[in-house]
């Protein structure tokens, strides 16, 4: 049994705030389909998923050619949004995040990952726009695996480290993300400062509200696991 620990965070609403790109590449989405674009508080509620069934939910009566040509729109205007200001305005880290991220790399039995809903590329984008590459040790993605909730993505990121379920934690701000942690048997602690609002939280075993608590948080969670 390895002494390793596997801590996985989600990256738009629990690393980054992207809500402004993501809800003007959404907007653009719409335009070129001839409809007018969700609300705010809709689009919100779908991030974490991926693109091709964050629109099957958003538009469900248009038809699949109508969807691929949305979501091809979305990711030339998200990517058109993040060249002009750059990853550090296009996606900001939230406060306190890098010292939360560099803290906890700094422990040799700790192990970090990532598991988003966001394409190869634009992780590879936000993770070396950043500087951050050099802290995950494993990086799931939508391109790889179904949507989120199904826990693919904890799967291979178990797999991908050698760390068993019960020595890993996944950490985020959707429904999707507790509910994929509970599929894949890891604790799932959620935050509140992201795009899912706390009372649709349930299926999380813990919730924060400041990433500065999370350090504590874990090494009590250890302590306890052994």
């Amino acid at each position: 049994m390895t002494d390793l620990r596997l801590v996985i965070f989600d990256v738009d609403g629990t690393l980054v705030d992207s809500q402004g790109d993501i809800l003007a590449a959404m907007s653009a989405a719409f335009d070129r389909a001839g409809r007018p674009a969700p609300a705010r508080e809709d689009v919100l509620a779908i991030v974490g998923l991926s693109l091709s069934e964050a629109m099957r939910q958003l538009a469900p009566e248009a038809d699949r050619d109508t969807r691929r040509a949305m979501v091809a729109r979305y990711k030339e205007t998200y990517a058109s949004l993040r060249a002009e200001g750059g990853v550090a305005v296009s996606s900001p880290l939230y406060p306190h995040v890098r010292g939360v991220l560099e803290a906890l790399h700094a422990e040799p039995e700790t192990l970090l990952g990532v598991a988003t809903g966001k394409s190869r590329r634009g992780l590879d984008t936000l993770v070396d726009g950043h500087d951050l590459r050099r802290l995950f040790v494993t990086l799931q993605c939508a391109d790889d695996h179904p949507s989120k909730p199904h826990p693919a993505m904890l799967r291979a990121a178990l797999s991908d480290t050698g760390v068993e379920a019960a020595r890993a934690v996944m950490v985020g701000d959707t429904s999707y993300d507790m509910e994929m942690a509970r599929a894949a048997g890891l604790l799932a602690i959620g935050v509140s400062w992201g795009y899912h609002p706390r009372d649709r939280l349930g299926d999380a075993h813990l919730v924060i509200d400041d990433i500065r608590l999370l350090p504590g948080l874990l090494q009590q969670i250890w302590d306890q696991t052994g």
